[in-house]
C-alpha cells in the first residue's frame, strides 16, 4: 500500500498545476456530483479510490484497464443511485 501511495504521489507531482485549485471532500460528495464532474476530476478521484481500496499486502501495481472497469461499474452504480454518497458507492464497487 505504501508503494502504491508513493506511486500516486509521484504521478501527482509530475502533472501540471491546475489553473484553479480544487478540493473534493469524498466523505460528502454524492454520486450525482461525481457523475457531473469533469473527466479529469473523475480520473483523479478514481486514482485515489484505487489506492484507498488497495490492500497493504497487494502489489504496488496500477492496472489502468482494471481501473477503467471499476470506473464504469462506479458510474453505473451512481447513475442508478444518484443520492448515495460516493464512498458508499465505492465500497460496493471497488472492493469486488
Amino acid at each position: 500500500m505504501r508503494l502504491a501511495f508513493a506511486a500516486l504521489i509521484a504521478i501527482a507531482l509530475l502533472l501540471p498545476d491546475p489553473a484553479c485549485a480544487q478540493v473534493v471532500d469524498l466523505s460528502t460528495i454524492k454520486c450525482k456530483d461525481f457523475l457531473d464532474s469533469s473527466k479529469e476530476t473523475v480520473a483523479y478521484i478514481m486514482m485515489w479510490l484505487d489506492g484507498y481500496f488497495t490492500g497493504e499486502d497487494d502489489p504496488a501495481v496500477v492496472d489502468f484497464d482494471e481501473m477503467k472497469r471499476k470506473s464504469a461499474r462506479l458510474g453505473a452504480y451512481c447513475a442508478r443511485n444518484p443520492t448515495h454518497g460516493l464512498m458508499t458507492a465505492a465500497e460496493e464497487v471497488m472492493e469486488k
